[in-house]
C-alpha cells in the first residue's frame, strides 16, 4: 500500500539518536551509528521523530510500505518490558521497585479470623507509586486508570472492590512528595491507549494538587478521555462524586 512514511537521510545523521528515543514504536534503531528505519511496519507516520532530530535528516515520503501494525507493535513493547524485567539491575539496591503483572482476584494470604473470609487483592500491577511507574507498561494498554491519593485506600474501606477492582492503579501524595506529577501522567496517558480515568482524592486542600496534576496531564496529552473526580472525607465517606 502506498501511505505516509518517514525518511531518513543517512548521510545526515549525526548519529545522536535522539530520533531512536523519540519514537515510541520501535521502529528507528541506531545501526552502526546511524539511524536507520529497521520496521516500517512499526512506522505509524505521525513523525514524532521529526522535530526531535537536531541535523534535519527525517522528512516525510509518500511511497509503497507495509501497513502499520499497531499489534505487532504492542506486542513488541510487552516483550522488551519483560525482558527488562527479568534482567532489571536495581542500582539502589530495592528489588521492589521491579515492575510487575499481578493476577487479580487473588486469596489473601491473611488467616482466617472470627469467622471472617480473607478478602482478595485486586491490585492488577506492581509499583503502584506514581514516581515507580514505567511509563510504557503492556497494563496500561486499554486500561481504566486510577489516580489516587496515598490517603484514599485507607480511608475508605471498600477502596479495593470499588476502586482498584478492574483498574489499573497509580497513588502518590503531592505533599509527602513535593514533586508535580502532571509530567509523569501525561506520559502515560499520551503513550497508552488508557480508555478513562478515574481521580480519588481526600477531602483535604493538599489533595488538590493531585487532582490538578491529573488534569493538565489529560489537557496536554491531546487526548479526549472520560475522567471524573471522587472526592472522599476523614471519616470515610464519599462526598463528591
Amino acid at each position: 500500500m502506498k501511505r505516509r512514511i518517514i525518511h531518513i537521510d543517512e548521510e545526515k545523521c549525526n548519529g545522536c539518536g535522539a530520533c531512536a528515543e523519540a519514537c515510541h514504536e520501535g521502529a528507528i534503531q541506531m545501526v552502526d551509528g546511524v539511524a536507520k528505519l529497521t520496521r516500517e511496519d512499526y512506522c505509524d507516520g505521525l513523525g514524532d521523530c521529526l522535530p526531535n532530530c537536531p541535523a534535519g535528516a527525517i522528512t516525510f515520503e509518500e511511497r509503497e510500505a507495509p501497513a502499520y501494525d499497531e499489534a505487532a507493535v504492542r506486542a513488541a513493547k510487552a516483550a522488551k518490558l519483560t525482558d527488562k524485567m527479568n534482567h532489571a539491575h536495581h542500582p539502589g539496591g530495592c528489588p521492589g521497585t521491579m515492575a510487575r503483572d499481578l493476577a487479580t482476584g487473588r486469596q489473601s494470604a491473611a488467616p482466617e479470623q472470627a469467622g471472617v473470609a480473607p478478602v482478595a487483592s485486586q491490585l492488577r500491577q506492581w509499583p503502584v507509586q506514581i514516581k515507580l511507574a514505567p511509563v510504557n507498561a503492556p497494563w496500561f494498554d486499554g486500561a481504566k486508570l486510577l489516580i489516587a491519593a496515598d490517603c484514599t485506600a485507607y480511608a475508605y474501606g471498600n477502596f479495593h472492590s470499588d476502586f482498584i477492582r478492574g483498574r489499573v492503579t497509580l497513588v502518590g501524595c503531592p505533599k509527602l512528595d513535593g514533586v508535580d506529577y502532571s509530567e509523569k501522567l501525561e506520559q502515560i496517558i499520551r503513550e497508552n491507549d488508557i480508555k478513562d480515568v478515574t481521580i480519588v482524592r481526600m477531602e483535604v486542600p493538599c489533595c488538590g494538587g493531585l487532582e490538578q496534576a491529573a488534569k493538565r496531564a489529560l489537557q496536554r496529552s491531546g487526548k479526549f478521555i472520560p475522567w471524573h473526580v471522587v472526592t472522599i472525607d476523614v471519616d470515610g465517606r464519599i462526598v463528591e462524586d
